[in-house]
């Protein structure tokens, strides 16, 4: 399967300016014959966490869901998108959601880890754990961002039976490591691909970092973005993190009750 990352730089709160960057994107994806593109956190509506809370009206984001999911279904592309969602007791999540050639939903997350003091004070966490669903033959997972630096959130997805792991992503210039280190320890560690899509350029002051990437289940690196807006293309191979899992069967060898004697 051919997976496509858009890598791009978002106006805050231009809703058809970035939905309109998002469809071209769709498009050129497409026209490639990749299956999915995923995209940045919040790239619809940018990402400014304070300003999103303060000035977009919530009431318009079905709209923006179908607006979204007309383009996977114009298109006939797979879709990952990261918007606000606000609950039915009032708190706001930072959500990503996978879309199927058609539009239809398949899956929906809302975001563990917040990062920083700007998030934790227009977001609240969830709890949920990530959901697997199958996807062209892959069983597939999501989290958002911050979620896929902390082993215990990818390790769910991989105990869940995930093949490949949709990461939408904010991630500020100065923490390269994260993307070049970190993603591909995790997705050695949990043996699934993972594709990590960020933005690019400056949006509310934050200076993103570009370098989106996509990690195989061996931690070999798929494919890698520079600091600009990009759209990046990686093949995957469905049998890939069975492999892995055989020759080093590091989720077979676990012991959890020793490690929940040890504290952990």
């Amino acid at each position: 399967m051919l997976l496509a990352l858009m890598q791009a730089n978002a106006r805050v709160l231009d809703v058809d300016a970035n939905c309109a960057a998002l469809d071209a994107a769709a498009r050129a994806a497409a026209a490639a014959g990749a299956a999915v593109l995923v995209t940045p956190e919040l790239f619809a509506v940018g990402y400014a966490p304070v300003r999103v809370r303060a000035e977009l009206d919530p009431t318009g984001l079905p709209a923006i869901r179908e607006a979204l999911a007309g383009i996977a279904r114009r298109y006939g592309i797979g879709l990952v998108y990261s918007l606000p969602s606000v609950t039915e007791r009032g708190s706001w999540h930072i959500t990503s959601t996978l879309v199927d050639a058609t539009g239809g939903e398949l899956l929906t997350y809302a975001k563990v880890h917040l990062f920083g003091d700007d998030e934790r004070a227009a977001f609240s966490p969830a709890e949920a754990g990530p959901a697997v669903v199958d996807f062209n033959g892959f069983r597939t997972s999501m989290v958002i961002c911050y979620d896929v630096e902390f082993p215990e959130t990818v390790r769910a997805a991989a105990l869940g039976g995930a093949e490949l792991l949709l990461v939408p992503t904010a991630l500020a210039h100065g923490f390269e490591t994260v993307p070049q280190v970190l993603l591909r320890a995790r997705a050695l560690e949990s043996q699934l691909t993972i594709a990590y899509a960020n933005h690019s350029g400056t949006e509310d002051g934050c200076e993103f970092l570009g370098g989106s990437v996509i990690a195989g289940p061996d931690g070999s690196l798929l494919a890698t973005a520079g600091p600009g807006a990009e759209l990046l293309f990686a093949e995957v191979d469905p049998d890939a993190a069975r492999h892995a899992r055989d020759v080093v069967p590091y989720l077979r060898e676990r012991r959890p009750e020793l490690y929940r004697f040890w504290g952990i």
